[in-house]
């Protein structure tokens, strides 16, 4: 991780959960990680903790509504202005709503789409320009992911969810493939796992010319 001291990643959805840990765990190898979510009352809090534990690295909050495209744009461009530019991009925020496919309300299903997919692929779309304009050849975007978008469970409300975490398996694919017909070595990984922040770690640990392109990480005992 030595390379990564000081340089710059986003985490969305750092408030609690795994982006939280993802964000403790890079401020801890000496990243700048902004932190972002609707409400960053909770990021300001462990900011503070990592500042009193002496992690090398800083933890800044930033308020963004993810499924509103002209914040993101102007977090991208505080960003531009404070901190040069995004080196890593992990996409981690999104929402489940309990709305089937034969009976769901369409608001839910929006509010699914808008923020599981599109502020992934807008996020997605913003850091890697910012790394093309800096000429970053060695940037990495992760999307985090979970089963469902590898399996479809046999519970209603949870169709349409799946359908969005389908979609970011795509995306990462179709991603690798435009990344390498730009011919940059920008990378790019989707992850599912239990333990996110050590798999983050572990992702971004990797050399520069080594490609990991899709990790599915389970406790031994789940392993048959």
């Amino acid at each position: 991780m030595e390379r990564w001291q000081q340089r710059v990643a986003l985490v969305t959805g750092a408030s609690v959960g795994i982006g939280a840990a993802v964000a403790r765990a890079l401020v801890q190898h000496g990243m700048k990680v902004v932190g972002c979510a609707r409400s960053v009352d909770k990021i300001e809090k462990l900011a503070a903790e990592c500042q009193s534990a002496g992690y090398p690295g800083t933890l800044i909050p930033y308020k963004c509504d993810l499924s509103n495209e002209e914040e993101i744009l102007s977090m991208f461009s505080a960003i531009k202005t404070l901190h040069q530019g995004v080196d890593v991009c992990i996409n981690n925020a999104g929402l489940a709503r309990p709305e089937p496919l034969l009976s769901g309300k369409t608001e839910g299903w929006r509010t699914m789409i808008d923020v599981n997919v599109m502020a992934v692929s807008i996020c997605t779309r913003e850091a890697y320009q910012s790394m093309k304009e800096r000429s970053i050849d060695d940037g990495h975007i992760i999307n985090i992911n979970s089963m469902n978008g590898h399996s479809v469970v046999p519970q209603s409300v949870m169709h349409f969810y799946s359908a969005t975490k389908y979609a970011v398996t795509a995306l990462t694919e179709g991603l690798r493939q435009e990344l390498r017909e730009a011919k940059t070595h920008i990378r790019a990984t989707c992850l599912k796992a239990e333990d996110m922040a050590n798999a983050v770690i572990y992702v971004l640990s990797a050399p520069p010319h080594v490609q990991i392109g899709d990790i599915q990480m389970r406790p031994t005992e789940q392993i048959s």
